[in-house]
């Protein structure tokens, strides 16, 4: 006697129960893989847009806010700080590197940001085309930028007012494309970077106005470089204890706020925990759900193939080998189900990530293997053994003399 492919056969004899049990299995294990697969993601996400930054500066607010804009660009900055500030920080003792990042404009949605070469070079960027900007107004694409504009090495593009879509456009200050960065899985992806004197330019040219001449434009350009500003920073320190002092020093004796994007990002990944929390224990009802109705279709199984089991016993087959049956009837149950659970939960991923994507977030992959996702075969072979036990063990335990009489 084939166990298995009885097993199977005996499985698909009552098809729409099958089907309902697949169902709600499959829904809580593609929930428990969602939930794993996302914040594993997520986490990565972090990683790598975080990863050797220990410090923003920027101006009094939120400093959640300040993170969320400075080293994301999710959010809008709480606005500019001098830049005679920020170089005074960078001579810090306990300032390894300042990068200065400049916001205000963007492209499509894509947001403009005047940097210097430090900045791809700390996410360890590379070119796919052309080479970095050597001048004001020659501007470097993200690679998602690129793959969304259309835009070429050596084609020009003007940059809208402020940091979503709907500002008025620079018309007269456009930028030229010198190159576009490889694809990196990081926040450069979905960014423009171009020289911080770029943003000061074109923001110089709308407040002089088409009604200006040279002269006054000339003396313009003059007074507002004695009032030069940056949007934010980003600090990394010389040495790990710098941690305690330096963000206290800057928010206790400057005008300027210190923010540690650590400390900000562990409060956040708590405040969606408990959404997480809530949908972890949805996805632990559904399981629960789906192995009562296991439960219930395999002890009706058994009643129902009384005639069979007792056929089975006078073959010679052992009360563990019917005992067997039941239990590689649930094994296929939750062999299909953590396969098509897996599927759905990368699915939904992926389509999260498109959906981010198209939002100029967080760049999240579906399709990536999580070691975390071991643990939904565990929970499927675990629900599937647990709802077999009682119907197996009663199996093993049938009395063939009995059933025959009862006949």
């Amino acid at each position: 006697m084939n166990v298995l492919s009885l097993s199977w056969r005996y499985l698909w004899a009552r098809p729409l129960a099958t089907a309902l049990n697949l169902l709600l299995l499959t829904l809580g294990l593609a929930s428990m893989g969602f939930l794993l697969i996302a914040r594993d993601q997520v986490d990565r996400a972090f990683e790598r847009d975080l990863a050797g930054i220990d410090a923003v500066v920027g101006a009094k607010g939120s400093p959640m806010q300040l993170i969320l804009a400075g080293v994301f660009h999710l959010d809008v900055p709480p606005g500019n700080i001098p830049l005679a500030e920020a170089r005074q920080l960078a001579g810090h003792p306990q300032v390894a590197q300042l990068i200065p990042l400049s916001l205000g404009d963007n492209l499509g949605g894509f947001r403009i940001v005047g940097t210097t070469h430090d900045y791809p070079a700390h996410y360890g960027a590379r070119l796919e085309q052309g080479a970095l900007w050597q001048a004001p107004l020659e501007a470097v694409l993200g690679a998602q930028v690129a793959a969304r504009t259309g835009l070429k090495v050596g084609q020009a593009f003007e940059g809208a007012h402020g940091l979503g879509m709907g500002g008025s456009s620079h018309g007269e200050t456009p930028y030229t494309v010198t190159g576009v960065l490889a694809p990196c899985g990081c926040v450069l992806d979905r960014l423009v970077l171009t020289a911080t004197e770029s943003v000061w330019r074109v923001h110089d040219d709308m407040h002089a106005g088409a009604h200006m001449d040279a002269t006054e434009r000339a003396e313009l350009a003059e007074a507002l470089a004695a009032e030069r500003d940056i949007t934010l920073a980003l600090i990394r320190y010389r040495t790990p204890l710098a941690a305690v002092s330096f963000p206290r020093f800057i928010n206790e004796t400057t005008s300027l706020q210190a923010a540690a994007p650590a400390v900000e990002i562990t409060r956040l990944l708590g405040m969606v925990g408990v959404g997480t929390q809530v949908l972890r224990g949805l996805a632990g009802v559904l399981l629960a759900v789906a192995g009562l109705s296991v439960f219930i279709a395999l002890w009706s199984a058994v009643r129902e193939r009384r005639a069979d089991l007792a056929m089975l016993r006078m073959l010679g087959a052992p009360p563990r080998r019917v005992a067997v049956l039941l239990l590689c009837e649930a094994l296929w149950l939750a062999l299909l189900a953590c396969a098509l659970g897996l599927l759905a939960a990368h699915a939904l991923t992926a389509l999260m990530g498109e959906m981010l994507m198209a939002r100029q977030s967080l760049a999240i992959t579906g399709w990536q293997w999580v070691s975390g996702e071991i643990w939904v075969p565990v929970l499927a072979v675990g629900v599937a053994v647990v709802a077999a036990l009682l119907p197996a063990v009663h199996a093993y335990r049938v009395d063939v003399t009995q059933l025959l009489n009862s006949r």
